[in-house]
C-alpha cells in the first residue's frame, strides 16, 4: 500500500517540480529580453536578480546556463562592434578635420599674400603721393579740409534747428486739435 500512494505522490511532485523549472527557465529567458532592450550588461548575477532565481539554479540549469552565456557572449560581441565602429567614425572625423584644416591654411596663405601684395602696392601709392605734394598743395588742402568740417558743424546745427522746428510744428498742429475738440464739447454742453 505504501508503493502505491507514495508512486502517485512522487509523479505529483516531479511534475511541480518540472514546472516550477520551466517557469524559471522562462523568467531568465525574459529577464535576458529585458536586459537587452534596457541596454543594460548582462551577467548571471543581473539575470538571477530579474529572474528572481538563484545564481546556483542558474549554474545548475544547463538551460539557463547555456541562455545567460549565449546573452553574455552576443553583448560582448555587440560592445565589441560598437566600439569598433565608435572609433572608425572618430578615425572618419579627425580625417574629415585634418582636410578641412589643411585647405583652411591653404586659403590664409593664399590671403596673407593678398594681403601683403595690397599692403605692398599702398605703401608705393603714399610715397608717390608724399613725393608730389608741395608745401603750398598741402597748406591749401588743410585750408579746404579745416573749411569742410565747419560747414558740416553748420549744416549740423540747422538740421538740429530743422528737427526743433518740426517737433514744435507738431506739437503746434496737436493743441490746435485739442483745442477744436474742446471747443466742440462747450457747443455741445450749452
Amino acid at each position: 500500500m505504501s508503493t502505491t500512494v507514495a508512486e502517485p505522490r512522487t509523479a505529483a511532485a516531479l511534475a511541480a517540480r518540472r514546472r516550477s523549472t520551466e517557469a524559471a527557465i522562462r523568467r531568465v529567458h525574459e529577464a535576458i529580453t529585458r536586459l537587452r532592450r534596457e541596454k543594460t550588461q548582462i551577467n548571471v548575477a543581473a539575470v538571477a536578480r530579474r529572474a528572481n532565481v538563484s545564481r546556483t539554479f542558474i549554474y545548475d540549469n544547463a538551460e539557463a546556463r547555456g541562455a545567460v552565456a549565449a546573452a553574455v557572449t552576443e553583448a560582448g560581441d555587440r560592445r565589441t562592434r560598437k566600439l569598433a565602429d565608435q572609433d572608425d567614425e572618430r578615425d572618419a572625423t579627425w580625417r574629415e578635420r585634418a582636410l578641412n584644416a589643411e585647405d583652411a591654411i591653404k586659403t590664409a596663405h593664399a590671403e596673407i599674400l593678398n594681403q601683403r601684395t595690397r599692403i605692398g602696392v599702398l605703401l608705393g601709392q603714399i610715397r608717390d603721393l608724399q613725393a608730389e605734394w608741395t608745401q603750398e598743395a598741402v597748406q591749401r588742402v588743410t585750408t579746404e579740409n579745416t573749411t569742410l568740417k565747419q560747414r558740416v558743424r553748420q549744416l549740423t546745427q540747422d538740421n538740429r534747428t530743422l528737427e526743433r522746428l518740426s517737433a514744435a510744428r507738431s506739437t503746434l498742429r496737436f493743441q490746435d486739435r485739442r483745442l477744436a475738440d474742446l471747443e466742440a464739447q462747450l457747443t455741445d454742453a450749452r
